[in-house]
């Protein structure tokens, strides 16, 4: 498994071996032998997977706190993403910067996001589907979310024809200056 770390500490991008032949692929996408000396040692709760139909859409910012907040392993199984991963940690010298990377079903990268950071991420192409790992269940009493449009993140979003595809939800997000505490 390749890894690549990143200027904020903490995200890591991950490359598992993919092995292919006329039939396809094979490709163990986690395992914990190889990850632990890359991300710590984790515990996966729960999977989760998510159909974008058209591209442009945009999910995010998203975070649970405390005592459900939750690390993610992000992966594209079908299409590609913008995906994003912002530090929330209060005393980090990096709060409020950002990482991205692009990930597909082709580059096989997967997005180590661990907690005390807000995720989210702009599909590139149609019909594109995420399946993510978390280390805690979801909680709609922790959920929380950042404005994904908040000009102190800076984050260069791609651009397309139409306005991004947002839920109603992820339009009200406090920005970053609105934002309490969450991660100290």
């Amino acid at each position: 498994m390749q890894s690549q770390t990143f200027e904020i500490a903490g995200p890591v991008l991950l490359t598992p071996k993919k092995i292919g032949d006329e039939r396809g692929f094979f490709s163990e996408t986690y395992n914990e032998r190889l990850a632990s000396p890359l991300i710590g040692c984790q515990k996966f709760v729960q999977d989760n997977q998510s159909l974008s139909k058209p591209a442009g859409t945009l999910r995010g910012l998203h975070f649970q706190i405390d005592p459900m907040a939750q690390g993610k392993l992000v992966r594209v199984v079908r299409g590609a993403i913008y995906d994003v991963a912002i530090d929330l940690r209060r005393s980090s010298p990096t709060y409020g910067r950002h990482i991205a990377a692009t990930l597909s079903a082709e580059n096989w990268r997967q997005l180590w996001i661990p907690v005390g950071f807000a995720h989210g991420f702009c599909t590139l192409e149609p019909d594109t589907e995420v399946v993510y790992k978390v280390t805690e269940y979801y909680s709609p009493e922790c959920d929380r979310g950042l404005a994904f449009d908040d000009p102190a993140l800076a984050i260069d979003w791609p651009r397309f024809a139409h306005d991004y595809l947002l839920s109603p939800k992820d339009r009200t997000h406090p920005r970053l200056c609105d934002l309490p505490d969450c991660f100290v």
